[in-house]
């Protein structure tokens, strides 16, 4: 479904995945854009990534045989999660997309473990790789793709760390699961089969 093209052609879509970057953050809550970024990568068959903007960038024409193609950059920040925008902000802005044509997908501790939601904008819940990413791009109108992971049941700040930053408590076929439904929103979004909400 996908085909590699140079950075010189037009792009479409720019897929932000967050997480940190270190085999020791692979698996856990926090990682869970990179992993959607994997997945869509992988289906997609868009090769390897290149080293650029501070991450990892592929890009490619995806779309239904025969179709209309999309042209998708999928970006993963290898800066840590609270400097994502630093790596983020210059992609965009080389790509010269408008912030409704950036899609962030980032693990979301107050929504159900499960659960997905995608708009446009909306507020940055403690989230620090939001806020880089707001400084990055300048505004907070980016589109973002929220993935349920849950939370802990004690609340304070160290029991939240350790819960996004631990290994998933949820069994790997699960985990896979929401993956999976998580990467088929994105692709819908980006084919025009789902809409972003706030977005006109």
């Amino acid at each position: 479904m996908g085909r590699f093209f140079s950075r010189s052609e037009p792009v479409d879509w720019l897929i932000v995945g967050l997480g940190n970057p270190g085999a020791g953050y692979e698996w856990t809550p926090h990682n869970v854009g990179f992993q959607v970024i994997s997945e869509l990568s992988r289906r997609w068959d868009l090769g390897r990534p290149k080293k650029s903007f501070n991450g990892l960038i592929v890009s490619g024409r995806v779309g239904p045989v025969g179709g209309p193609a999309v042209r998708v950059a999928l970006l993963e920040p290898l800066t840590y999660m609270n400097e994502s925008g630093t790596s983020a902000g210059p992609a965009r802005g080389s790509l010269k997309l408008e912030l409704d044509r950036v899609l962030v997908i980032h693990d979301e501790i107050d929504l159900p473990f499960g659960q997905l939601q995608a708009r446009i904008g909306g507020g940055l819940a403690g989230h620090n790789g939001l806020k880089s990413l707001r400084k990055g791009f300048g505004s907070e109108d980016f589109g973002r793709l929220r993935i349920g992971v849950g939370r802990p049941a004690a609340t304070d700040s160290a029991s939240v760390s350790e819960y996004v930053l631990g290994q998933w408590r949820q069994p790997e076929a699960e985990v896979n699961a929401l993956v999976s439904g998580a990467s088929d929103l994105a692709e819908q979004i980006v084919l025009g089969q789902a809409a972003l909400s706030g977005s006109a």
